[in-house]
């Protein structure tokens, strides 16, 4: 089989892959890691299209991201217009007139680029990194419908010496016909999670503190801390790739329960009497009802999490023996439920709510460290604290509007 035959049924194989995970961080993830085994490519960006912008969404660099903990250059709050300013906008821009050219862009050295086009390439992260971008290879990513949805920008191909080298034509199609594959993976995804933000949104108008920004928070940072948790516990990496968009998504249903809960309770502006704080409790028991005829891996984990995240390490937490005979305490409790309990707490106290301003960061780190093993699993706040500049990033790109 010709190495460009061989290429094509690769694309049918990571079709199959793709179909493993409905999270969309995680299909972005994988379709930028096959993007550049299909190209030999050193680097890459994935842009999605929001408008008459494209938002930063993963970027990968073997060079520069050697570990998780490089993850926080994914959560980067970064736009660019979709304008012929840059090459990434100018692939877009030109796909949006539907005139079928430029939609692929091939440059041997983009630090030498044809005065013919409008654009130079932004220097700035290779002289903040010691970097050197030379080959460049762009495509559209478009719909069935012909609209463009966003850009994959891959960097320094490398052949078999290691060496940088220009993309080819081979390169060209291979990505052109991959990015048509990666537009219905991201589509779909992009469903899944507005499904998701549309229940939360439910919870969202019967409760003013669960925002579509905190949710998003949680589930960012339960994934991370997962993934370093399982990293830390020798965890293969296929499984880490297979469960941490579970764990995001299901993270972000941790309090879908609150839609049983009174009204009356719900939206009260300051703090809860004790008769109103045990009815809120309910909203861990109704969470797992919402679940309980479980479809999929992700739905058996949020109601997992619904029913454990304010179960505490030293099993004082609730719903307790209501739920279990012995109550939960320690590593009883599902490791999902004690993760999105670091989470979601650490996210309630460093924001704003109704009944409270946020607290000042180092007093919020203060609190997790004076509770670990008491009400966090000791081991996970290592974890939490390891991963912190990511969390910190996650902060950032999802902040209350």
């Amino acid at each position: 089989m010709s190495n460009r035959s061989q290429r094509f049924e690769n694309l049918l194989q990571i079709s199959h892959k793709l179909n493993y995970t409905d999270d969309l961080d995680s299909v972005l993830e994988r379709i930028l890691t096959e993007a550049r085994s299909l190209t030999e490519s050193e680097a890459g960006t994935i842009y999605l299209r929001d408008g008459d912008e494209l938002v930063f969404e993963h970027t990968q660099n073997d060079l520069l991201f050697t570990s998780n903990l490089d993850n926080k250059n994914n959560y980067l709050s970064q736009r660019i217009p979709v304008t012929d300013s840059s090459i990434a906008g100018f692939v877009a821009l030109n796909s949006l007139k539907g005139e079928g050219k430029d939609t692929v862009l091939n440059f041997p050295d983009v630090y030498d680029l044809s005065n013919t086009y409008p654009f130079q390439f932004d220097k700035s992260f290779d002289k903040g990194n010691d970097y050197r971008t030379k080959s460049l290879l762009a495509t559209s990513v478009d719909n069935v419908n012909g609209e463009n949805i966003g850009v994959i920008q891959l960097i320094n191909k490398k052949g078999n010496r290691k060496q940088n080298i220009q993309f080819d034509k081979d390169d060209e199609t291979v990505l052109s016909s991959f990015a048509d594959l990666a537009a219905v993976h991201i589509e779909r995804a992009r469903i899944t999670k507005e499904m998701i933000l549309r229940m939360i949104k439910m919870a969202e108008l019967r409760d003013p503190k669960e925002t579509g920004a905190h949710v998003n928070r949680v589930g960012a940072y339960s994934a991370e801390l997962y993934e370093h948790w399982a990293i830390k516990n020798g965890i293969s990496e296929k499984e880490i790739k297979k469960v941490k968009g579970d764990y995001r998504m299901a993270s972000m249903l941790h309090d879908v329960g609150k839609v049983g809960i009174s009204d009356t309770i719900l939206k009260k502006p300051g703090l809860f009497n004790d008769e109103e704080r045990q009815i809120m409790k309910n909203h861990t028991i109704y969470g797992t009802e919402l679940f309980k005829y479980a479809a999929s891996d992700m739905d058996k984990l949020a109601s997992e999490i619904s029913i454990s995240h304010h179960e505490n390490w030293d099993g004082t937490g609730y719903p307790g023996s209501r739920t279990h005979k012995k109550g939960y305490a320690g590593e009883n409790i599902p490791l999902s439920g004690r993760i999105v309990r670091i989470t979601d707490v650490y996210d309630a106290l460093i924001s704003v709510r109704c009944y409270k301003e946020a607290w000042d960061e180092q007093k919020v780190l203060d609190e997790i460290e004076k509770n670990s093993g008491i009400e966090f699993d000791p081991f996970l706040v290592t974890c939490f604290f390891d991963i912190y500049e990511t969390i910190k990033a996650i902060q950032v790109k999802y902040e209350e509007e």
